[in-house]
């Protein structure tokens, strides 16, 4: 999963980064209003955590423009502009939830995982690949009745792969959905955590597998 996190004060900015990362989420960040609206045009974002004090403007407005251009996932609010009249405006202008600062990291945490649940209550609760299955909103697997322990990069590939099952993905496309856009894993790191993969579903006998698809990717089947 992917959010994007729009907060012009930079350490803040990379807290809530760092924080949303260890839980589980690919994050791409903005200082201003023009980079968040340049990157909602690259990237499908599964949330988005906006401030509403930016250099160029009121956060809010990319939310309404968010909206009106169909876009259908949470929307986190984060701002120390929550008096009751500006809570009520962000939540009656597509905000689906409105997190006053100073904020407790931890409500940060179960705030964006109680909206990505919502999100999936819209969508399919479970991805399903034969005897695998993954719930992305609570952020576990399983083969059969069996639980998979992985790693939040792990889970983030694993993800990938089994919304697109049977479909080449390229490491480009891996590492788009599993990392944000300014971070820079190692060039094996994919390599790496395939391999992770497979040794665990292996050992759980799963009949899924990750196939090399030499010179593109890796397929889930």
């Amino acid at each position: 999963m992917r959010a994007l996190v729009v907060e012009d004060d930079q350490r803040l900015r990379s807290l809530v980064v760092r924080t949303l990362a260890r839980a589980g989420l690919a994050c791409d960040e903005a200082a201003r209003i023009s980079e968040a609206e340049e990157l909602l045009t690259v990237h499908d974002y599964d949330l988005l955590v906006l401030d509403r004090r930016l250099p160029d403007g009121d956060g809010l407005d990319v939310c309404r423009r968010a909206r009106r251009k169909g876009f259908g996932r949470s929307i986190l609010v984060l701002t120390a502009l929550d008096d009751p009249a500006a809570t009520v405006e962000g939540l009656s202008d597509g905000a689906d939830d409105y997190l006053g600062k100073p904020f407790d990291l931890d409500v940060l945490v179960a705030r964006a995982h109680a909206l990505l649940r919502r999100n999936e209550r819209r969508a399919p609760s479970q991805l399903v690949c034969g005897g695998l299955r993954l719930d992305p909103g609570r952020r576990l697997a399983w083969q059969d009745d069996a639980e998979l322990s992985l790693t939040a990069r792990e889970f983030a590939i694993l993800e990938t792969l089994m919304r697109r099952a049977d479909s080449v993905l390229s490491r480009e496309e891996i590492l788009e959905q599993a990392w944000g856009e300014r971070e820079e894993p190692m060039s094996n790191t994919i390599d790496v955590l395939i391999a992770r993969l497979r040794k665990k579903l292996d050992a759980c006998g799963s009949s899924s597998r990750i196939e090399t698809v030499r010179g593109v990717g890796y397929r889930l089947t």
